[in-house]
Protein backbone atom coordinates (compact mmCIF):
# COMPACT_ATOMS: atom_id res chain seq x y z
CA UNK A 1 0.00 0.00 0.00
CA UNK A 2 0.98 3.49 -0.46
CA UNK A 3 1.42 4.59 3.08
CA UNK A 4 2.43 7.96 2.30
CA UNK A 5 -0.46 9.30 0.03
CA UNK A 6 -2.26 7.17 3.33
CA UNK A 7 -0.29 9.44 6.13
CA UNK A 8 -1.45 12.88 3.43
CA UNK A 9 -5.26 11.47 3.76
CA UNK A 10 -5.12 11.41 7.46
CA UNK A 11 -3.36 14.51 7.87
CA UNK A 12 -6.40 16.18 6.02
CA UNK A 13 -8.85 14.74 7.92
CA UNK A 14 -7.05 15.93 11.02
CA UNK A 15 -6.77 19.71 9.77
CA UNK A 16 -10.45 19.81 8.45
CA UNK A 17 -11.50 18.54 11.92
CA UNK A 18 -9.36 20.64 13.90
CA UNK A 19 -10.42 23.66 11.57
CA UNK A 20 -14.02 23.51 12.70
CA UNK A 21 -15.28 25.68 15.06
CA UNK A 22 -16.73 23.77 17.22
CA UNK A 23 -13.11 21.88 17.44
CA UNK A 24 -11.00 25.28 18.55
CA UNK A 25 -12.05 25.85 22.11
CA UNK A 26 -9.23 24.43 24.08
CA UNK A 27 -6.25 26.44 24.30
CA UNK A 28 -4.19 23.91 24.57
CA UNK A 29 -5.46 20.42 22.76
CA UNK A 30 -5.41 22.05 19.94
CA UNK A 31 -4.06 21.69 16.01
CA UNK A 32 -0.88 23.89 17.36
CA UNK A 33 -0.62 20.73 20.17
CA UNK A 34 -1.52 18.25 17.61
CA UNK A 35 1.37 19.14 15.06
CA UNK A 36 4.05 20.15 17.32
CA UNK A 37 3.18 16.36 18.67
CA UNK A 38 3.70 15.12 14.98
CA UNK A 39 6.50 16.95 14.17
CA UNK A 40 8.30 15.47 17.43
CA UNK A 41 7.36 11.42 16.35
CA UNK A 42 8.53 12.82 12.84
CA UNK A 43 11.98 13.91 14.29
CA UNK A 44 12.07 10.24 16.41
CA UNK A 45 10.80 8.00 13.71
CA UNK A 46 13.45 9.28 11.51
CA UNK A 47 16.18 8.93 14.07
CA UNK A 48 14.53 5.33 14.21
CA UNK A 49 14.77 5.33 10.80
CA UNK A 50 11.07 3.22 10.22
CA UNK A 51 9.85 2.28 7.17
CA UNK A 52 6.53 3.55 5.83
CA UNK A 53 4.00 0.80 7.07
CA UNK A 54 5.30 1.81 10.87
CA UNK A 55 5.55 5.34 9.99
CA UNK A 56 2.22 5.38 9.05
CA UNK A 57 1.03 3.89 12.44
CA UNK A 58 3.03 6.83 14.33
CA UNK A 59 1.92 9.34 12.27
CA UNK A 60 -1.87 8.39 12.65
CA UNK A 61 -1.60 7.50 15.97
CA UNK A 62 -0.26 11.50 16.75
CA UNK A 63 -2.80 12.63 14.67
CA UNK A 64 -5.90 11.04 16.28
CA UNK A 65 -4.43 10.76 19.85
CA UNK A 66 -6.13 13.89 21.35
CA UNK A 67 -9.15 14.11 19.03
CA UNK A 68 -11.23 12.63 22.06
CA UNK A 69 -11.48 15.60 24.10
CA UNK A 70 -14.30 17.07 21.69
CA UNK A 71 -16.18 14.12 22.27
CA UNK A 72 -16.38 13.40 26.13
CA UNK A 73 -13.62 15.58 27.91
CA UNK A 74 -10.54 14.53 29.24
CA UNK A 75 -11.82 11.16 30.89
CA UNK A 76 -10.99 8.55 28.52
CA UNK A 77 -10.19 10.66 25.97
CA UNK A 78 -7.41 7.73 24.69
CA UNK A 79 -10.14 5.37 23.92
CA UNK A 80 -12.44 7.59 21.99
CA UNK A 81 -9.80 8.70 19.89
CA UNK A 82 -8.93 5.62 19.20
CA UNK A 83 -12.22 4.18 18.13
CA UNK A 84 -12.44 7.62 15.80
CA UNK A 85 -8.70 6.70 14.26
CA UNK A 86 -10.53 3.32 13.88
CA UNK A 87 -13.37 4.34 11.98
CA UNK A 88 -11.81 6.56 9.29
CA UNK A 89 -9.07 3.59 8.31
CA UNK A 90 -11.29 1.29 7.69
CA UNK A 91 -12.85 3.77 5.08
CA UNK A 92 -9.21 3.94 4.05
CA UNK A 93 -9.67 0.26 3.60
CA UNK A 94 -6.58 -0.47 5.74
CA UNK A 95 -5.83 -3.87 7.31
CA UNK A 96 -7.01 -4.72 11.16
CA UNK A 97 -4.06 -5.23 12.45
CA UNK A 98 -2.45 -2.23 10.56
CA UNK A 99 -5.65 -0.67 12.29
CA UNK A 100 -5.35 -2.06 16.07
CA UNK A 101 -1.59 -1.15 15.83
CA UNK A 102 -2.50 2.61 15.76
CA UNK A 103 -5.44 2.25 18.75
CA UNK A 104 -2.71 0.95 20.66
CA UNK A 105 -0.58 3.42 19.87
CA UNK A 106 -2.84 5.71 21.03
CA UNK A 107 -4.32 4.56 24.45
CA UNK A 108 -0.90 3.71 25.71
CA UNK A 109 -0.36 7.54 25.77
CA UNK A 110 -3.00 7.54 28.59
CA UNK A 111 -1.16 8.47 31.67
CA UNK A 112 0.94 7.03 33.46
CA UNK A 113 2.39 5.50 30.28
CA UNK A 114 3.02 2.32 29.45
CA UNK A 115 4.34 1.89 26.09
CA UNK A 116 5.30 -1.75 25.01
CA UNK A 117 6.32 -2.10 21.55
CA UNK A 118 8.97 0.69 20.12
CA UNK A 119 6.10 2.49 18.24
CA UNK A 120 3.96 2.54 21.31
CA UNK A 121 7.29 4.35 22.60
CA UNK A 122 7.99 6.96 20.05
CA UNK A 123 3.86 7.87 20.19
CA UNK A 124 4.11 8.45 24.06
CA UNK A 125 7.44 10.68 24.40
CA UNK A 126 6.57 12.57 21.32
CA UNK A 127 3.05 13.52 23.29
CA UNK A 128 5.35 14.86 26.09
CA UNK A 129 7.99 16.02 23.96
CA UNK A 130 7.80 19.82 24.79
CA UNK A 131 8.59 18.59 28.84
CA UNK A 132 12.11 18.44 28.00
CA UNK A 133 12.25 21.64 25.81
CA UNK A 134 12.35 25.52 25.98
CA UNK A 135 8.48 25.48 25.27
CA UNK A 136 7.69 23.95 28.66
CA UNK A 137 6.64 26.52 30.79
CA UNK A 138 4.10 28.30 27.69
CA UNK A 139 3.09 25.02 27.13
CA UNK A 140 2.30 24.45 31.34
CA UNK A 141 0.41 27.81 30.99
CA UNK A 142 -2.33 26.83 28.32
CA UNK A 143 -2.34 23.12 29.76
CA UNK A 144 -3.76 25.42 33.29
CA UNK A 145 -5.72 27.51 31.32
CA UNK A 146 -7.56 24.60 29.41
CA UNK A 147 -8.31 22.93 32.92
CA UNK A 148 -9.68 26.03 34.50
CA UNK A 149 -11.77 26.42 31.60
CA UNK A 150 -13.15 22.65 31.73
CA UNK A 151 -13.00 21.78 35.03
CA UNK A 152 -14.52 25.45 36.24
CA UNK A 153 -12.15 25.31 38.89
CA UNK A 154 -9.56 28.27 39.63
CA UNK A 155 -5.99 26.61 40.35
CA UNK A 156 -3.73 28.88 42.40
CA UNK A 157 0.32 29.23 41.74
CA UNK A 158 1.46 26.75 44.24
CA UNK A 159 -1.18 23.99 43.31
CA UNK A 160 -0.86 24.35 39.99
CA UNK A 161 3.46 23.98 40.54
CA UNK A 162 3.01 20.72 42.70
CA UNK A 163 1.22 19.05 40.43
CA UNK A 164 3.22 19.69 37.76
CA UNK A 165 6.42 18.72 39.81
CA UNK A 166 4.52 15.12 40.45
CA UNK A 167 4.43 15.06 36.73
CA UNK A 168 7.79 15.60 35.88
CA UNK A 169 8.85 13.31 38.75
CA UNK A 170 6.55 10.84 37.66
CA UNK A 171 7.65 11.15 34.09
CA UNK A 172 10.41 9.45 31.91
CA UNK A 173 10.83 9.02 28.42
CA UNK A 174 11.14 5.33 26.74
CA UNK A 175 12.86 5.39 23.72
CA UNK A 176 16.86 5.92 24.49
CA UNK A 177 17.13 8.76 21.96
CA UNK A 178 14.75 10.74 23.99
CA UNK A 179 16.62 10.01 26.89
CA UNK A 180 19.19 11.53 25.73
CA UNK A 181 18.54 14.34 23.55
CA UNK A 182 15.30 15.49 26.41
CA UNK A 183 16.10 14.37 29.92
CA UNK A 184 18.56 17.12 30.89
CA UNK A 185 16.59 19.95 29.77
CA UNK A 186 13.24 17.75 31.65
CA UNK A 187 15.23 18.33 34.61
CA UNK A 188 16.68 21.59 34.82
CA UNK A 189 12.39 22.53 33.99
CA UNK A 190 11.63 20.65 37.37
CA UNK A 191 14.21 22.34 39.44
CA UNK A 192 13.33 25.94 38.53
CA UNK A 193 10.06 24.68 39.69
CA UNK A 194 11.46 23.02 42.70
CA UNK A 195 13.27 26.25 43.64
CA UNK A 196 10.35 28.49 43.13
CA UNK A 197 8.26 26.25 45.24
CA UNK A 198 10.64 25.78 48.02
CA UNK A 199 11.11 29.67 48.05
CA UNK A 200 7.20 30.29 49.11
CA UNK A 201 7.41 28.82 52.70
CA UNK A 202 11.01 30.77 53.03
CA UNK A 203 9.78 34.21 52.20
CA UNK A 204 7.45 33.59 54.81
CA UNK A 205 9.21 31.99 57.53
CA UNK A 206 12.64 33.69 56.87
CA UNK A 207 14.05 32.74 60.15
CA UNK A 208 17.82 33.71 60.50
CA UNK A 209 20.39 31.04 60.64
CA UNK A 210 23.48 30.87 62.57
CA UNK A 211 26.76 31.78 60.56
CA UNK A 212 28.19 27.97 61.72
CA UNK A 213 25.57 26.22 60.39
CA UNK A 214 25.20 28.40 57.52
CA UNK A 215 28.81 27.10 56.65
CA UNK A 216 27.26 23.68 56.86
CA UNK A 217 24.69 24.08 55.13
CA UNK A 218 26.45 25.92 52.31
CA UNK A 219 28.91 22.56 52.51
CA UNK A 220 26.37 19.96 51.92
CA UNK A 221 24.56 21.94 49.07
CA UNK A 222 28.03 21.97 47.56
CA UNK A 223 28.28 18.37 47.95
CA UNK A 224 24.51 17.69 46.63
CA UNK A 225 25.24 19.71 43.88
CA UNK A 226 28.52 17.84 43.04
CA UNK A 227 27.10 14.87 42.97
CA UNK A 228 24.19 15.99 40.99
CA UNK A 229 26.31 17.24 38.06
CA UNK A 230 27.83 13.92 37.44
CA UNK A 231 26.86 12.99 34.55
CA UNK A 232 26.47 9.14 35.03
CA UNK A 233 23.49 8.68 33.39
CA UNK A 234 23.76 10.77 30.99
CA UNK A 235 27.07 8.84 29.73
CA UNK A 236 25.47 5.48 30.26
CA UNK A 237 22.90 6.45 27.97
CA UNK A 238 25.31 8.11 25.39
CA UNK A 239 27.05 4.32 25.33
CA UNK A 240 23.63 2.40 25.24
CA UNK A 241 22.35 4.58 22.65
CA UNK A 242 25.33 4.60 20.35
CA UNK A 243 26.06 0.96 21.16
CA UNK A 244 21.81 0.55 19.79
CA UNK A 245 22.98 2.71 16.53
CA UNK A 246 25.97 0.40 15.57
CA UNK A 247 24.25 -2.98 16.32
CA UNK A 248 21.67 -1.59 14.48
CA UNK A 249 23.81 -0.54 11.54
CA UNK A 250 25.81 -3.19 11.64
CA UNK A 251 22.19 -5.45 11.09
CA UNK A 252 21.59 -3.46 7.89
CA UNK A 253 25.40 -4.20 6.46
CA UNK A 254 24.39 -7.62 6.48
CA UNK A 255 21.09 -7.70 5.19
CA UNK A 256 22.42 -5.90 2.34
CA UNK A 257 24.87 -7.74 1.88
CA UNK A 258 23.00 -10.80 1.97
CA UNK A 259 20.77 -9.44 -0.99
CA UNK A 260 23.68 -8.82 -2.72
CA UNK A 261 25.03 -12.71 -2.30
CA UNK A 262 21.68 -14.11 -3.07
CA UNK A 263 20.98 -11.93 -6.22
CA UNK A 264 24.47 -12.46 -8.29
CA UNK A 265 24.36 -15.81 -6.87
CA UNK A 266 20.82 -16.42 -8.54
CA UNK A 267 22.35 -14.42 -11.65
CA UNK A 268 25.37 -16.67 -11.97
CA UNK A 269 23.09 -20.16 -11.34
CA UNK A 270 21.02 -18.63 -14.76
CA UNK A 271 23.74 -17.80 -16.55
CA UNK A 272 25.97 -21.19 -15.72
CA UNK A 273 22.16 -23.27 -16.24
CA UNK A 274 20.85 -21.56 -19.57
CA UNK A 275 23.03 -19.21 -21.18
CA UNK A 276 26.50 -21.03 -21.43
CA UNK A 277 25.05 -23.95 -23.31
CA UNK A 278 23.88 -21.79 -26.10
CA UNK A 279 26.97 -19.71 -26.43
CA UNK A 280 28.31 -22.10 -29.28
CA UNK A 281 24.80 -21.34 -31.31
CA UNK A 282 25.57 -17.54 -30.22
CA UNK A 283 29.34 -16.51 -30.37
CA UNK A 284 28.06 -13.36 -30.15
CA UNK A 285 26.95 -13.33 -26.73
CA UNK A 286 30.30 -14.46 -25.32
CA UNK A 287 31.61 -11.21 -24.20
CA UNK A 288 28.41 -9.79 -23.05
CA UNK A 289 28.10 -13.13 -20.64
CA UNK A 290 31.55 -12.72 -19.31
CA UNK A 291 31.34 -9.02 -18.18
CA UNK A 292 27.82 -10.43 -16.53
CA UNK A 293 29.83 -13.78 -14.87
CA UNK A 294 32.89 -11.42 -13.83
CA UNK A 295 31.09 -8.75 -12.51
CA UNK A 296 28.47 -10.37 -10.23
CA UNK A 297 31.68 -12.64 -8.82
CA UNK A 298 33.55 -9.60 -8.17
CA UNK A 299 30.12 -8.21 -6.08
CA UNK A 300 29.80 -11.48 -4.40
CA UNK A 301 33.82 -11.02 -3.00
CA UNK A 302 33.04 -7.63 -1.85
CA UNK A 303 29.70 -8.48 -0.09
CA UNK A 304 31.27 -11.80 1.46
CA UNK A 305 34.01 -9.97 2.69
CA UNK A 306 32.02 -7.33 4.21
CA UNK A 307 30.58 -10.29 6.36
CA UNK A 308 33.67 -12.40 6.94
CA UNK A 309 34.60 -12.04 10.44
CA UNK A 310 37.87 -11.09 11.94
CA UNK A 311 38.63 -12.54 15.22
CA UNK A 312 41.78 -11.44 17.59
CA UNK A 313 43.85 -13.80 19.38
CA UNK A 314 41.59 -14.10 22.30
CA UNK A 315 44.16 -13.72 24.72
CA UNK A 316 45.10 -10.56 27.21
CA UNK A 317 48.46 -10.22 29.61
CA UNK A 318 47.71 -8.81 33.33
CA UNK A 319 50.33 -6.10 32.24
CA UNK A 320 46.99 -4.80 29.50
CA UNK A 321 44.51 -5.04 32.25
CA UNK A 322 47.10 -3.22 34.89
CA UNK A 323 47.75 -0.45 32.39
CA UNK A 324 44.14 -0.62 31.26
CA UNK A 325 44.51 -0.80 27.23
CA UNK A 326 42.32 -4.05 27.22
CA UNK A 327 39.20 -4.10 26.05
CA UNK A 328 36.78 -6.48 28.35
CA UNK A 329 33.50 -6.53 26.58
CA UNK A 330 34.64 -7.79 23.57
CA UNK A 331 34.94 -11.52 23.30
CA UNK A 332 37.48 -11.42 20.78
CA UNK A 333 40.00 -10.47 23.15
CA UNK A 334 39.60 -13.52 25.85
CA UNK A 335 37.64 -15.84 24.49
CA UNK A 336 40.94 -18.49 25.12
CA UNK A 337 41.53 -16.85 28.38
CA UNK A 338 40.86 -18.85 31.65
CA UNK A 339 37.23 -17.60 33.82
CA UNK A 340 39.74 -16.59 36.70
CA UNK A 341 41.87 -15.20 34.74
CA UNK A 342 38.79 -13.28 32.86
CA UNK A 343 37.02 -12.37 36.30
CA UNK A 344 39.91 -10.94 38.14
CA UNK A 345 40.22 -8.61 34.85
CA UNK A 346 36.79 -7.44 34.80
CA UNK A 347 36.56 -7.10 38.41
CA UNK A 348 39.31 -4.22 37.75
CA UNK A 349 36.94 -2.96 35.20
CA UNK A 350 33.92 -2.66 37.40
CA UNK A 351 36.09 -0.96 40.32
CA UNK A 352 37.79 1.57 38.32
CA UNK A 353 35.50 4.27 36.86
CA UNK A 354 37.93 5.13 33.97
CA UNK A 355 38.78 1.62 33.14
CA UNK A 356 34.56 0.92 32.46
CA UNK A 357 34.04 4.00 30.55
CA UNK A 358 37.88 3.74 28.57
CA UNK A 359 36.64 0.14 27.97
CA UNK A 360 33.29 1.47 26.34
CA UNK A 361 34.59 4.08 24.59
CA UNK A 362 37.03 1.34 23.51
CA UNK A 363 34.45 -0.88 22.21
CA UNK A 364 32.42 1.60 20.12
CA UNK A 365 35.47 2.92 18.54
CA UNK A 366 36.28 -0.92 17.90
CA UNK A 367 32.46 -1.14 16.27
CA UNK A 368 33.07 1.85 14.43
CA UNK A 369 35.98 0.59 12.47
CA UNK A 370 33.83 -2.26 11.78
CA UNK A 371 31.20 -0.49 10.71
CA UNK A 372 33.32 1.34 8.37
CA UNK A 373 35.04 -1.34 6.85
CA UNK A 374 32.08 -3.22 6.30
CA UNK A 375 30.22 -0.28 4.66
CA UNK A 376 33.32 0.86 2.43
CA UNK A 377 32.93 -2.96 1.05
CA UNK A 378 29.26 -3.28 0.83
CA UNK A 379 29.39 0.35 -1.05
CA UNK A 380 32.38 -1.44 -3.93
CA UNK A 381 29.98 -4.22 -4.04
CA UNK A 382 27.20 -2.13 -5.18
CA UNK A 383 28.58 0.03 -7.49
CA UNK A 384 30.51 -3.04 -9.28
CA UNK A 385 26.84 -4.70 -9.42
CA UNK A 386 25.27 -1.42 -10.60
CA UNK A 387 27.60 -0.80 -13.70
CA UNK A 388 28.34 -4.09 -14.64
CA UNK A 389 24.62 -4.50 -14.93
CA UNK A 390 24.26 -1.27 -16.92
CA UNK A 391 27.59 -2.56 -19.26
CA UNK A 392 26.40 -5.63 -19.61
CA UNK A 393 22.84 -4.62 -20.90
CA UNK A 394 24.58 -2.79 -22.98
CA UNK A 395 26.72 -5.14 -24.43
CA UNK A 396 23.98 -7.33 -24.63
CA UNK A 397 21.48 -5.15 -27.23
CA UNK A 398 25.05 -4.29 -28.93
CA UNK A 399 25.69 -7.95 -29.52
CA UNK A 400 21.87 -8.89 -30.16
CA UNK A 401 21.58 -5.46 -32.93
CA UNK A 402 25.11 -5.13 -35.03
CA UNK A 403 26.25 -9.22 -34.20
CA UNK A 404 23.20 -11.12 -34.61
Amino acid sequence: MNYPSLAEQVKQYSLAFFDAPENQHLPYHNLAHTESVVKAAIQIGNHYQLDDHDFFIVLAATWFHDMGYFSGGPAHHEQRGAEQAAGFLKELELDEPTISQVQTCIIATRVPQSPVSLLEQIVCDADLFHLGTDEFQERNKLMRKECETSLNNQFNKEQWRMGTIKLLQSHHYHTEYCKLLLNKKKQENLEKLLQKQASVPEKENAIPMPQKEQVITTEKQKIKKANTDRPDRGIETMFRVASTNHQRLSDMSDNKAHIMISVNSIIISIIIGLVVRRLDASPNIIVPTLILITGSMIAVVFAVLATRPKIPDGVFSKAQVDDKTVNLLFFGNFYRMDFGDYYEGMKKVMADRDFLYGSLTRDIYSQGIVLGRKYKLIRISYTVFMYTLIVSIIAFAAATIFFA
